[in-house]
């Protein structure tokens, strides 16, 4: 185990401040822009300017292209339902209004779907833009649109573009957003038409967003430097099935039919082994066995072997990783951060079990904080369902995207979270010539050249390499190309030549029919029609929870989810030239597990394991979360229905809440018992007495133990780590790389850490709880000796370590908070700071200050079903939320309740932009109104559409 000194702490979060509000924000606004234009431009802009973008929200339109009158009924909170009597006029009024609301959000998409951001925001995006336009998202989102989508998908689509652009006429600007005034300042950037195109690739930025374990196959080859085999296994431990259940627990694969049966027993056993297209082969996978499928069943979430292959590749794989996460930490989020901690929840009860007799469904999606949310609330009412007019449909949309993602219809009710399925795999590329090999032969590259335009320059053309794995994601890093040719590699592989490249495989850069499912989904009435519809819904693969108004609940994995060869759990980049490596086809949706109306009479998806594998032959990821908040929201469950209890709305509202540590029952009990000699460190352990566990936002000893458990891991593990992992500014020395012999013998170098906060490791997420949970009887392991650092002491044990990360959380917090205890609460270090991603990131002090909002002291953490997420690595702020939060109660459609994030508006000074938040904060829910009536009871203001 290397020895490290003790690491300076991570960034600190912004200085809190008291929120301003709107007419503060907008005076300095127009001062300051005033000046900016009076001096460089000769005019003055004025509030009415500023406000200009503002939409209308009462009397009447004219809009070319309507068939009928559509009207637009908002609430107080600014949440639109829409009345059509057809449905391209009802997809038609649905892209007018959210242009209204979000046309600066959408156009923003859409140029970094295409890889155009440099268009917008001048050459600082051009490497963004060169990296999206090698995946090339905006191209498979045209051949999807030309060769896959059904001709009702494509006419929404096309009536969508349609109320966008009816939006768009006649506006420049200022009139579209005060996001569009502050570029023209230095930009003559001027908003093109949309296109049904555009709305289609957004899923593509969606998907990516959500897309499996690559972020664990980089690491885990990245720690081969510093890590072996065995030591990395620790840090990715099996998946505690008998502790926190899988998702399905009814039914099996049956191996004689192929499909997953949810009644019944097996019908047999096979040693035999094959995919759905055939391929046939036996083996093992890590640590799991397989049980009648090509890659067989891994039980944990990473494992030995899986870190031995990784050490063969040596420092090529693990150079050019470092140069890829680099390329890869660089892009913007579509819809939030992708690690080990992020999730979501949704769970669903029946009749039996709640106080109405019918169903009721939650859901919390967790993804990065963002302003505007990346939902936007809204319904599609058609007056009266019929063949030319479908839809009746409600809930949470993409702005930029037609229909309805994730809410509820006349019939049911669906919810989802992200599964995890490993759906993309990094090969290795070993490049001859204007080719590369495979199986022997060398074949040659497929090109293309982009010519990325730059706001304010000369645009810049680029060529798109690509192998029969996909594109070569190393052609868009310099530090990828100099590493590659002088990389080190297994006897196997092949003479290195030039060097070694990186291709990405992802299901996501074929086309598919996603954007079919939406409006499937939205108007699906039944389990059957259901079922069908998610068949459709192939990337991202989601966890799809179900209910509806016949009392009946459900659960069901679509997706389009690779079968890989014996021996190939994906865990790992690939030898690409090898053909064994490629992928052998995909699980056929019958085979794909679900549930109806299990016995117990509810079903929870957390991001856990889908499915026991004894039950199921086909590895579906190696890299599943540990099940933590799953478990946690089951036991709640229970108890409220033990001896006969049933559950209400209000009783799901207050679970989605729950702030309960799980990491700390395991914990508190041993910290409690350790005999701490500082008498102020003693004083701050005094307040882990009596604790219940609770992270809630007034917690002291909520911030305390948070701050013990960021410095165990942090002592134990992140010291240990390589520095393409840590956290950057901070530094250690440490021995070189690859040495051996004495431990003092080498002179100690200076690394410092090289990742982004919200992206570093130790994240303190429930993979840290799990491996600190096998731990913990082994006293003395090697991971529990840490050196000591000044006046703090050395740690040989597992309760000195747990002694020292008592002593420097004490004092970490007394810098951050203060000496007295008193005064200490997690939502001081807890905080959330909602930033507009673009200009409110990147642009000047004062548009910062006019688009951003916060702090919110909040409570919830890591690994809680309030899952307020930080990263332990980089500081105690938040990193990640529910986005938005539902309840649907199908005994009655009016008394569901809803909550987003932020609010409708992306407008900086509509009352709608931050509207929801102080609520949102507070735990509470707002009535969603779904019935006419009740639909008009709660309108404010109404805007007709006229044709």
């Amino acid at each position: 185990m290397p020895p490290n000194t003790t690491a300076s702490t991570g960034p600190q979060p912004g200085k809190s401040g008291r929120k301003k509000g709107r007419k503060g924000r907008l005076f300095v606004l127009v001062l300051v822009l005033a000046l900016v234009g009076g001096v460089a431009y000769g005019g003055y802009w004025s509030v009415s300017t500023v406000r200009a973008s503002l939409p209308q929200t009462k009397g009447s339109i004219t809009l070319d292209g309507l068939s009928g009158p559509v009207d637009v009924k908002r609430d107080g909170y600014g949440i639109p339902q829409i009345y059509a009597s057809s449905d391209a006029d009802l997809f038609m009024a649905q892209g007018y209004v959210q242009a209204q609301d979000r046309f600066y959000e959408m156009d923003v998409r859409r140029h970094m779907t295409s890889g155009r951001l440099s268009e917008m925001f001048g050459k600082g995006q051009v490497k963004n833009d060169e990296f999206l336009r090698t995946m090339g998202w905006d191209r498979v989102a045209k051949k999807e649109y030309d060769t896959k989508l059904s001709a009702a998908t494509k006419s929404y689509l096309q009536a969508y573009a349609k109320g966008v652009n009816a939006y768009l006429a006649g506006k420049d600007g200022k009139d579209l957003s005060l996001e569009y005034a502050a570029l023209g300042l230095t930009n003559d950037y001027k908003p093109e038409k949309w296109t049904p195109v555009d709305s289609v690739s957004w899923l593509k930025a969606m998907a990516w967003d959500l897309r499996g374990n690559m972020q664990d196959e980089i690491d885990r080859a990245l720690m081969t430097s510093r890590l072996g085999p065995k030591q990395i296994k620790d840090l990715y431990p099996d998946y505690p099935y008998s502790r926190n259940k899988a998702i399905v627990q009814e039914g099996q694969y049956d191996e004689l039919t192929g499909t997953f049966q949810q009644s019944g027993t097996s019908t047999g056993t096979s040693t035999s082994t094959g995919t759905s297209t055939g391929t046939s082969g036996t083996g093992t996978s890590g640590t799991g066995t397989s049980t009648g499928a090509s890659t067989g069943t891994s039980t944990g979430t990473g494992t030995a072997s899986t870190a031995s292959s990784a050490s063969s590749t040596g420092t090529a794989l693990q150079s050019q990783l470092t140069g890829l996460y680099s390329a890869l930490d660089d892009l913007p989020t579509a819809v939030g951060v992708n690690g080990q901690g992020i999730g979501s929840n949704s769970w669903v009860v029946s009749g039996t079990h709640t106080i109405t007799g019918k169903p009721l469904l939650a859901n919390d999606p967790h993804l990065q904080a963002s302003l505007p949310s990346v939902w936007y609330q809204m319904g599609l009412h058609c007056r009266a369902v019929s063949s030319t007019c479908q839809y009746d449909v409600t809930g949470y949309t993409f702005a930029g995207m037609p229909g309805v993602v994730i809410g509820h219809n006349q019939n049911i009710a669906w919810g989802m979270t992200n599964s995890g399925v490993d759906v993309s795999d990094l090969y290795l590329e070993k490049f001859s010539g204007d080719g590369y090999l495979y199986d022997d032969k060398v074949v040659p590259f497929t090109t293309r050249e982009e010519t990325i335009k730059v706001a304010g320059g000369d645009s810049k053309k680029i060529v798109v390499r690509e192998t029969n794995n996909g594109p070569l994601l190393s052609d868009r890093d310099d530090e990828l190309v100099k590493v590659g040719k002088k990389a080190t590699v297994g006897t196997s592989a092949p003479d290195r030549g030039d060097g070694y490249g990186i291709a990405l495989r992802w299901t996501a850069l074929q086309p598919g029919t996603t954007m079919d499912a939406v409006f499937a989904l939205d108007k699906a009435s039944d389990w059957t029609s259901f079922r069908a519809a998610a068949a459709k819904f192939d990337v991202p693969s989601q966890n799809l929870v179900y209910a509806d108004d016949k009392n009946h609940i459900g659960y069901t994995l679509p997706g389009k989810i690779p079968t890989r060869a014996a021996g190939d759990d994906g865990s790992i980049p690939a030898p690409g030239w090898d053909p064994k490596y490629r992928w052998t086809g995909y699980i056929a949706q019958d085979a794909l597990p679900y549930e109806y109306d299990p016995a117990r009479g509810y079903i929870v998806t957390a991001n856990q394991a889908v499915v026991d594998p004894d039950k199921y032959p086909y590895t579906l990821t190696t890299d599943w979360g540990y099940g933590t908040r799953s478990q946690r929201i089951t036991d709640l469950i229970e108890s409220k229905i033990k001896g006969g209890g049933k559950i209400s709305t209000d009783d799901m509202r207050q679970m989605q809440l729950d702030n309960s540590s799980e990491i700390a029952k395991l914990l508190v009990p041993k910290l409690l018992k350790l005999d701490v000699k500082d008498k102020d460190v003693r004083q701050a352990q005094d307040l882990l007495e009596g604790w219940d566990y609770t992270q809630d936002a007034d917690s002291a000893a909520a911030a305390y133990f948070n701050a013990v458990w960021r410095n165990i891991v942090k002592l134990a593990f992140g010291n240990k780590l390589p520095k393409e992992l840590r956290v950057k500014g901070q530094c250690l020395w440490v021995d070189p790389v690859n040495t051996t012999g004495p431990v003092d013998a080498p002179e100690k170098v200076r690394e410092c850490g090289q990742r982004d906060a919200d992206q570093a490791q130790p994240d303190g997420g429930d993979r840290w709880f799990e491996v600190v949970r096998n731990l913990m009887d082994d006293e003395n392991s090697d991971w529990w000796k840490t050196p000591a650092n000044g006046n703090r002491p050395k740690a040989d044990n597992r309760d000195q370590l747990f002694v020292r990360a008592m002593i420097d959380a004490r004092w970490e917090l007394t810098a951050k908070l203060g000496k007295d205890i008193d005064t200490w609460s997690w939502g001081r270090l807890h905080r959330l700071f909602l930033k507009n991603q673009t200009l409110g990131t990147d642009g000047p002090s004062i548009l910062k200050y006019v688009l951003n909002r916060g702090p919110w002291k909040l409570g919830g953490g890591e690994g809680t079903v309030n899952a307020t997420g930080w990263n332990a690595a980089g500081g105690y702020g938040v990193v990640w939320v529910p986005s938005m939060r539902m309840v649907v109660n199908l005994g009655d459609l009016d008394k569901s309740k809803w909550i987003s994030l932020t609010g409708a508006s992306g407008h900086a000074f509509s009352a709608h932009y931050t509207d929801q938040t102080d609520k949102w904060a507070d735990g509470e829910l707002l009535p969603w109104s779904f019935s006419d009536k009740a639909v008009d009871k709660s309108t404010s203001d109404t805007l007709v559409l006229k044709p």
